[in-house]
């Protein structure tokens, strides 16, 4: 089996939207990621919103601990602007981030949230690969 070298890390956020917050939240998280995309150093960015449950899940995948902290560096004041209108319910890391990424695990204010973080066992992705997925000529 063929693996990439594992150094990608894959954050998967569950927010709890606050009552009669939600037009806010959709705002500020549509800020956050177009930021994202045009400065941010995430490989990919998901955001889905259970609004029967007033739920929202977040998915970011980085390169390595090194593109987290540009994220956390660049992105600070979209960060806040989000949770202020939602808490962390559950934070889940794949992947091995450096010590100083877990140990930093926290809300802007320094709150703690439960987070659990899972070691890679195997995988690959085609996020930069060329030529992957097609069929072999003969």
């Amino acid at each position: 089996m063929q693996t990439t070298d594992g150094n990608t890390i894959l954050f998967h956020n569950t927010m709890r939207i606050i009552d009669g917050h939600l037009d806010g939240f959709r705002h500020a998280i549509a800020q956050a990621v177009a930021f994202a995309q045009e400065y941010g150093p995430q490989l990919m960015v998901e955001v889905f919103v259970d609004e029967e449950r007033m739920l929202a899940r977040s998915f970011q995948l980085y390169r390595d601990s090194d593109a987290i902290r540009t994220h956390w560096r660049l992105s600070d004041p979209y960060i806040r602007g989000v949770m202020e209108h939602c808490t962390v319910q559950h934070f889940e890391v794949f992947g091995e981030p450096d010590h100083d990424i877990v140990a930093a695990l926290q809300t802007p204010d320094g709150a703690s949230f439960p987070f659990v973080v899972l070691p890679r066992l195997a995988g690959f992705n085609c996020l930069e690969a060329s030529g992957r997925g097609k069929a072999p000529s003969s």
